[in-house]
């Protein structure tokens, strides 16, 4: 698809025929000829004590070269929240099946897993407690003694009694179920002595700079003296946000044999070790009068943190209820959030990180409310909508920049048909069709540019007539590269063909706080553009010198510069390199996050006799400001409904009442292929913030959080006349179809 670009032109994403020829170069890529290759021994006890470990077998393998426990590295625990830290090796207790026990180095990657596999590992088995509710109880098994319970934060937001005085009350139980991220890259580290005491680093990261800290942090290694690379990552989605012990090993072995070391996470490994995503369950009122006005939203909310609880686990759950309220006037909202360590997999973000979770909540209660009311959902909505002046203060504390929820609804409802779409739908259910058919619709605001609110950017003009951008971000398949080449273009007034943009490189780049929370473009962006206008500044004051004129009659040309009415008085950019440096750094702030918003309009089938539900058509209107590449927000919302509509009726992590994962391969965890993802009908609206120069807000994550609750709200309302209120995620055949039968029963 061919673009628009602000600079002029055509604009592609210049990622692409690297990444779509097999010329990425990433973390696996690496190791070369003579590197030693590390396998890790994971727990297979969810809760245990370690009595001891018998790696003399192990060790004595042909091309093993060692075999490490925490003792022989020595390197301290990683922090985590409150008293919760996580050792980067266990050395007494293991809390959940995949825990790190030991790393085995030798030759060849197949080597070490076999010298891995022949650790022998003894345990004392421990309670463990494997659901946050009962984690949560008196007497539930301890995951971590030292703390004495399992309760991580509890916290609130609003006064009790919110739906109080209410004409109708809807109450329910959403549960919003346990994720595995699935980057088609799964987690990698590699890293080579530098040969000045100091190390190399390359790893499968969001954030690389926060990996340089955690990893001086464990070993003792100054910063100074490790550099750490993000080449091409395949895919993040909040994931490769957290640091990870395996990190820190990798380079603490490599620092001690003085040799290169590579690691590459297997798939059913990467399922149990690497972070999860979601795991809330939700109690929630909501209160309306009889004419379907609200009154009031009630939400007790416990979170799921996993093994050892971290502060970006913790945080989602308070997302989940700064934006509790949604795109509605509601007077009165009362939230309490609980999260609490269980003997599973750690939770951190994961695409959207607490924002799906609300509106799953809200935009759920909403449709129910509908029901009991006997409104159209669409109507509902709109009765309800914030539609005053912006900033809109919510009653959760958050403060909205600007939106049009209403009109984001009618465009919505619009494109799709909904008026025919009902009529089918009465048509289908008055002939008792087997596949009837559900209109779910979800209206959303999300926060985005949360976070650090700071980036650094740099523009630099080359002596060839080239430019360099750096920028602190460090993309996993966005775009970056494109984007911020786009944004320099139009303030430099070169071809984007001429910029080229390096990013995900501490020894490159002078610092960034990486890429997480829909942030790049608003703040990283800005930040680029700010290094610009600068560098255009002080070129101007180069070209005045040069050209005996002064700044202010100094004016932009092709190219170039020139002076304001003297046509034969020019410099190119080039000669102005060639003469004198010239560069220009600029953090850019931004102390005001941005509240993208739109509705998804999803239409599903479901087979009234097998309970299987299909979505057959997906409208999504996504509102993120000022667009810069429409081909980059495409993507982005392509992306984003596949992983909600994933949620809504395939994916889960399960674990047994022992802490075993029982969906530990992707033959088990059923993530959605091209057949399961409908055609995605986007349609275009831009309300810019007034919160950045380039007027954006993110887009990275509306996808997945318009998505998936307007997906679940269509299963619903397919066989909504058969007596069905809810059905929890994921909605597949065997829970649709015992919906349909309860409710025929009762």
């Amino acid at each position: 698809m061919a673009v628009r670009a602000s600079a002029g032109g055509v604009v592609r994403r210049r990622e692409d025929p690297r990444l779509i020829t097999g010329q990425g170069t990433y973390t696996a890529d690496v190791a070369r000829e003579g590197w030693l290759h590390a396998a890790f021994v994971r727990s297979t006890q969810a809760h245990a004590r370690l009595v001891s470990i018998d790696r003399e077998t192990a060790a004595a393998m042909p091309g093993v070269a060692a075999v490490y426990t925490a003792a022989d590295l020595g390197l301290k625990a990683q922090e985590g929240v409150d008293m919760f830290p996580r050792p980067a090796l266990a050395s007494e207790v293991v809390r959940f099946v995949g825990d790190v026990i030991a790393v085995a180095v030798a030759d060849t990657r197949a080597a070490a897993a076999d010298a891995a596999a022949a650790v022998f590992v003894e345990y004392e088995p421990l309670a463990p407690v494997v659901d946050a509710v009962d984690a949560l109880e008196p007497g539930a098994p301890v995951v971590h003694a030292g703390k004495g319970d399992n309760q991580v934060v509890s916290t609130a937001l609003g006064e009790p009694g919110a739906v109080d005085g209410a004409d109708i009350v809807v109450r329910a139980r959403f549960v919003n179920q346990r994720l595995a991220a699935v980057p088609i890259e799964a987690n990698a580290v590699a890293a080579e002595p530098d040969g000045e005491g100091g190390l190399r680093i390359w790893a499968s990261t969001q954030v690389p700079f926060s990996v340089r800290f955690s990893v001086s942090e464990l070993t003792g290694l100054p910063e100074t003296r490790l550099r750490v690379i993000a080449p091409d990552v395949g895919g993040a989605f909040g994931a490769k946000l957290a640091t990870y012990p395996e990190q820190s090993v990798v380079a603490a072995v490599t620092h001690k044999l003085n040799r290169p070391v590579s690691w590459v996470e297997y798939r059913s490994e990467n399922l149990t070790a690497m972070t999860h995503g979601r795991a809330q369950v939700q109690d929630v009122a909501l209160g309306a009068t009889r004419d379907g006005k609200l009154v009031g939203f009630e939400a007790r909310i416990v979170g799921d943190a996993g093994a050892y609880p971290i502060v970006l686990g913790t945080f989602c759950a308070a997302f989940t209820a700064q934006m509790a309220q949604g795109v509605y006037v509601i007077p009165k909202v009362h939230v309490q959030v609980r999260t609490a360590a269980t003997n599973t997999t750690v939770v951190s973000a994961y695409r959207g990180a607490g924002r799906p979770e609300a509106v799953f909540m809200i935009e759920r209660a909403m449709d129910m409310l509908a029901a009991e009311l006997a409104i159209d959902p669409a109507e509902l909505r709109r009765l309800n909508f914030i539609a005053g002046e912006f900033p809109y203060a919510t009653a959760t504390g958050m403060t909205y920049d600007s939106g049009d929820y209403a009109g984001a609804l009618e465009l919505a409802l619009n494109a799709a048909g909904y008026t025919d779409l009902r009529a089918e739908q009465r048509a289908r259910r008055e002939r008792h069709d087997r596949l009837q058919l559900g209109i779910g619709i979800s209206t959303y605001v999300e926060v985005t540019g949360a976070g650090t609110p700071m980036e650094h950017g740099l523009a630099r003009a080359e002596a060839d007539g080239s430019f360099t951008i750096q920028a602190g971000t460090s993309p996993s398949g966005q775009g970056h590269e494109t984007a911020f080449a786009q944004v320099a273009s139009r303030e430099l007034g070169v071809p984007p063909e001429r910029i080229q943009v390096l990013m995900s490189d501490t020894g490159v780049v002078a610092g960034g706080d990486g890429t997480y929370g829909s942030r790049s473009l608003q703040i990283g962006g800005s930040a680029v553009r700010a290094a610009c206008v600068a560098l255009v500044e002080r070129a101007k004051e180069e070209a005045a010198r040069r050209l005996e004129a002064s700044v202010e009659d100094v004016e932009p040309q092709e190219d170039g510069f020139g002076v304001r009415g003297v046509p034969a008085s020019r410099v190119t950019w080039a000669e102005l390199a060639s003469g004198a440096e010239l560069v220009a750094e600029e953090d850019f702030f931004q102390f005001d996050q941005t509240f993208p918003f739109g509705c998804h309009v999803a239409v599903a089938e479901v087979d009234v006799e097998t309970g299987e539900a299909k979505v057959v058509r997906h409208v999504a209107v996504d509102d993120c400001g000022t667009v810069l590449n429409p081909m980059l927000v495409e993507g982005q919302i392509h992306g984003g409904v596949a992983q909600g509509v994933g949620q809504a009726l395939y994916e889960e992590f399960v674990y047994d009442g022992d802490g075993n994962p029982r969906t530990g391969t992707l033959t088990d965890y059923a993530v959605p292929g091209i057949g399961e993802i409908p055609m995605v009908e986007t349609v275009s609206m831009e309300t810019p913030t007034p919160n950045n120069p380039l007027g954006a807000k993110g887009i990275g994550e509306s996808g997945t959080i318009g998505a998936g609750a307007a997906v679940q709200n269509a299963v619903v309302d397919a066989v909504s006349h058969l007596g069905v209120k809810h059905i929890d995620m994921p909605m597949h055949p065997m829970r649709v179809w015992e919906a349909i039968q309860a409710a025929t029963r009762s």
